[in-house]
């Protein structure tokens, strides 16, 4: 059982094909079959059922796959701190929310670049459950979310708070009670957004039932279509703040256990720091200026 045997074998339990898996690694499919008949053989135990639409683990293969996941990681750790040097260089994976992204980030991922340009820097966007599931999944090395974010295998730093505000089109009728909201349409980014989330919660509290409720994929959009007048939105204040004095739109506040958000940069416990995460997790330290860290040494 050696690294490439189970490099295939990851592959194609992940993909659940054969001949997926040897595009993937740019094998040929025999040699793909060849390698997981002789894990087969080797463990005495059948990994995948073979059926028409591909393959699918078996018991033994989910088990298999556990410890595969668990080898590679180590070895791709093992990897990084023998090849870490004092520049930093390498992979970097980083997600954040919509809204943070777009106030709160520029800046700090411009200068980062600057400072580091040999770090392959990748940046992507979502909501707070699809990031901290990437994160935990290691397919980031951390995340911008929507905290506290309380999980035994990771840590958090917080970063800054928001205050959320209601915001509407400048021709709607002015808003003095939740109650007006009845029949509204609502613009929200897709499931797993905590401002959504805390929009909802807000209106069942008060017995609001939106007429209907629009998702969309980017903060642009959601402005745009408020300032036309298609519906109603909850965003940070930072946000909106050059539109309301633009007077595209106009901002109400809620209370503030649904207006006032804290978000935190999250990482899980068992990473390995590269000199360019080292650097990075500096900088958010140094600008965002707060130091804590859910009680944990970072």
């Amino acid at each position: 059982m050696d690294t490439a045997s189970l490099q295939v074998f990851q592959a194609a339990a992940r993909s659940g094909s054969v001949s997926k898996a040897a595009q993937l690694l740019n094998y040929a499919q025999s040699n793909v079959t060849t390698k997981i008949k002789q894990l087969e053989k080797e463990l005495g135990a059948p990994l995948f059922y073979r059926h028409n639409r591909g393959i699918t683990l078996t018991s033994a293969g989910k088990t298999l796959l556990e410890y595969a996941d668990k080898a590679l990681r180590l070895l791709e750790e093992a990897r990084k701190a023998v090849q870490d040097a004092s520049t930093p260089t390498g992979p970097l994976s980083i997600g954040s929310m919509e809204t943070t992204a777009a106030v709160r980030l520029p800046h700090l991922l411009a200068d980062y670049h600057r400072m580091c340009p040999e770090v392959d820097l990748s940046f992507v966007t979502g909501p707070s459950q699809q990031l901290i599931q990437a994160v935990l999944d290691y397919s980031l090395d951390g995340a911008f979310v929507m905290g506290p974010v309380e999980h035994p295998e990771l840590l958090q730093d917080s970063v800054f708070e928001e205050d959320l505000v209601l915001v509407t089109d400048t021709l709607h009728p002015r808003l003095d009670f939740p109650k007006e909201l009845t029949d509204r349409t609502v613009l929200v980014f897709r499931s797993g957004c905590s401002y959504r989330a805390k929009l909802l919660g807000w209106l069942q509290e008060e017995g609001v039932m939106p007429v209907k409720i629009m998702e969309f994929g980017t903060l642009e959009t959601i402005i745009g279509c408020v300032a036309a007048g298609l519906g109603v939105s909850l965003l940070p204040e930072s946000i909106v703040r050059s539109k309301t004095k633009e007077s595209l739109v106009r901002s109400y506040p809620i209370p503030e256990r649904y207006g006032r958000v804290q978000t935190v940069f999250i990482r899980r416990k068992d990473a390995y720091l590269t000199q360019a995460y080292k650097l990075f997790l500096h900088e958010i330290k140094n600008r965002f200026l707060v130091p804590r860290d859910s009680g944990q040494p970072s």
